[in-house]
């Protein structure tokens, strides 16, 4: 009996020697060993992530706070070096083991994961972070390009959308992460952000301009108090949660309305009723019309002209002018579509995600005047007239590349048209005249382009007082441009701008990034051509371009010019186009190898027809100068002996060429 308890006792002392005990503040909920970093991770109730050595459990070797719930879910994820972390309220964060700091944080609202936390799993192979919640969300992890310390950034993601808000003079940007933040026009200060709701894809003010309306990717609405990023009403249909891909606030018969359109394929119309003091709002019935003719593809694009046009764009190309008062159709437009062999059979994309009213021109009900534009396949932008017979007035293509224009705006007279495309290219164009009397067949008069992004422009919009362009781009920058594309600075950098003070702009300043993109490069003849200069190419006679016939002709003449004659000019013409061509080649050799050849000798060249005249050098031996005498020029003095002078000065008078003939 007594050596059965001493066992017992020995035992218990071994297994209290081989535990180890980690004491935490109001207990540990979840914890994550990993062997291979020999670390222990632990969450609880305070919200707050502890990292261990487990063979020094008295303190913890890194203390991450962040979390506003407590944490529910901790992993440790060695192959990437992070720890993640789910809390109660579905906040997924990622921290960096060595810096002990917050990687990225994903919301409840950004992310949409709803409903209370069961469980979670990481899976290392596909690099996921599965989330069970009603519904399992599965957020994948994705090295993201890490950004030079010279490049200054608006946002911290790519910018979805701007707006600008003529009441408060205030610029409102949101990117994919759902980060709404407001600037001031003037200066270019931040002023303030909040988190709108899940993947914001496009923003709209009301007629005061005090509230915001968002539209998301998971079909809803939301109005805001921008100022405070408090959330007013909630505007969702019960369908599916279809993304909204555009919004806009209209008046109709002095009532606002909000319409959206999206993936869904309808026109919803949400009331503004200023008494309405419920949070949430349902749509209106769908007009018969669009029930019964209305799009077949999804809607991407929606523009309005009070106070009855209502204009929608889908993915197919199909563009429908719509009576809003009515609900009825009024005219349909189908975009252009030209084959390309290699495009194959179905062609190139049709979609149409942009629209915009002349409005000026829409004054008369009968004219045949452009009043709408569009933009179309392989980066065409259309003129349409909407009375006296709906057509097609115009189409041409402005962007480089046949790049997809991403942003139309027109100045409040439609006198001058702004045009963006997906590379970051601003076009300016005259269209004061143009589409008035019939189809135009050439595009209108370019006034002015420049690079303003190095990726998609996603908005544009312009401030009318006082001539200023406002420009986004998914290169994470919100931009401000004069309308004669005057850099003026980007939101967010250190140095605030005035713009009533030319001075302070940043002109004739660019941004680093456009400086540098190989994009940027001026368009020439030269550079765009698929055989580089100095090669045979273009018309050519007998193996010779056009260039160098003219040089022989003028060299074959019976009686040989003189050296001051044409045969010069026309050979130091020759010689400028040579060099423009060899620079040319310079520049493109990164892109394409030069052809080069080796010319046949055919044809004298300009130095074979001049007459050669031969000079004999003979060394002699003469006296050294006498360096001690000042003032004596050193220039003239001669090496010769006395018989060899007279040779020279009987030579000289004997040459022809005795004015070019140097001293031997």
């Amino acid at each position: 009996m007594g050596s059965s308890s001493a066992s017992l006792s020995l035992a218990k002392r071994q297994a209290e020697c081989n535990r180890t005990v980690f004491r935490v503040h109001k207990g540990v909920k979840a914890f994550s060993f990993c062997r291979k970093k020999n670390l222990l991770a632990t969450g609880g109730l305070d919200r707050i992530v502890r990292v261990w050595n487990p063979y020094l459990p008295g303190k913890p070797t890194g203390v991450l706070r962040g979390h506003t719930a407590p944490v529910m879910y901790v992993h440790v994820a060695a192959e990437e070096n992070k720890v993640f972390s789910v809390s109660a309220d579905n906040t997924v964060k990622i921290w960096d083991l060595e810096t002990h700091s917050c990687c990225c944080t994903v919301s409840s609202k950004a992310s949409g994961i709803k409903g209370e936390l069961t469980a979670c799993l990481y899976l290392p192979r596909p690099r996921a972070l599965c989330v069970a919640t009603g519904t399992l969300a599965l957020f994948h992890l994705k090295a993201g390009s890490v950004p030079e310390p010279h490049l200054l950034r608006s946002h911290q993601e790519p910018v979805v959308c701007c707006r600008y808000n003529p009441a408060f003079r205030h610029v409102v940007s949101c990117c994919e992460a759902s980060v709404v933040k407001v600037w001031d026009l003037e200066t270019g200060r931040w002023v303030s952000e909040f988190i709108g709701n899940a993947g914001i894809t496009c923003l709209a003010f009301d007629s005061s301009g005090r509230r915001l309306v968002t539209g998301g990717r998971d079909g809803g609405l939301k109005i805001w108090s921008y100022n405070n990023g408090h959330c007013l009403h909630t505007l969702q249909h019960d369908e599916n949660q279809n993304e909204v891909c555009d919004c806009t606030y209209m008046e109709v018969n002095r009532n606002g309305c909000v319409i959206a359109v999206g993936w869904d394929r309808r026109i919803n119309v949400y009331f503004d009723i200023p008494r309405d003091f419920h949070h949430f709002r349902k749509p209106q019935p769908h007009w018969q019309d669009d029930l019964n003719h209305g799009h077949k593809e999804d809607i991407l694009c929606v523009a309005q002209c009070p106070p009855f046009l209502l204009a929608t764009s889908s993915y197919d190309g199909e563009i429908i002018v719509w009576n809003v008062i009515s609900g009825h159709m009024y005219c349909k437009l189908n975009t252009p579509s030209p084959m390309d062999p290699g495009e194959g059979r179905e062609g190139p994309d049709r979609s149409v995600s942009r629209l915009t009213f002349l409005k000026t021109r829409l004054t008369k009900l009968d004219s045949t005047a452009a009043s709408l534009i569009s933009n179309g396949p392989r980066g065409s932008v259309s003129f349409w007239k909407l009375f006296s017979g709906s057509g097609l007035i115009a189409n041409f293509t402005p962007a480089r590349e046949k790049a997809q224009v991403s942003g139309i705006v027109v100045t409040s007279g439609d006198t001058v048209a702004y045009l963006a495309d997906q590379h970051g290219f601003i076009y300016v164009y005259d269209i004061q005249e143009y589409g008035l009397w019939g189809a135009e067949l050439q595009p209108p008069n370019m006034v002015t382009s420049w690079r303003a992004h190095v990726s998609m422009v996603t908005s544009l919009e312009l401030v009318e007082g006082d001539s200023i362009l406002l420009s986004s781009s998914l290169d994470c920058t919100v931009r401000l441009w004069s309308k004669d594309g005057a850099y003026i600075g980007t939101f967010g950098q250190n140095r605030p701008w005035d713009v009533f003070t030319p001075d302070s702009w940043g002109h004739p300043r660019v941004p680093l990034e456009i400086l540098t993109d190989p994009q940027s490069m001026p368009t020439h003849l030269v550079l765009e051509t698929d055989v580089p200069a100095g090669c045979s190419g273009g018309r050519q006679e007998q193996g010779h371009t056009t260039e160098e016939k003219v040089l022989f002709e003028t060299e074959n003449t019976p009686n040989p010019p003189s050296p001051e004659g044409p045969v010069v000019e026309v050979e130091a013409k020759a010689d400028k186009s040579r060099w423009s061509a060899f620079s040319h080649d310079r520049l493109l050799s990164a892109r394409r190898k030069p052809c080069w050849k080796v010319p046949e000798l055919k044809w004298p060249s300009i130095y074979q027809a001049l007459q050669c005249h031969e000079l004999a050098f003979v060394s002699a031996l003469g006296e050294k100068p006498d360096l001690s005498v000042t003032g004596s020029d050193l220039l003239p003095v001669s090496f010769h002996s006395p018989e060899r002078e007279v040779e020279l000065l009987e030579r000289k008078r004997l040459s022809p060429w005795s004015g070019f003939l140097p001293e031997c």
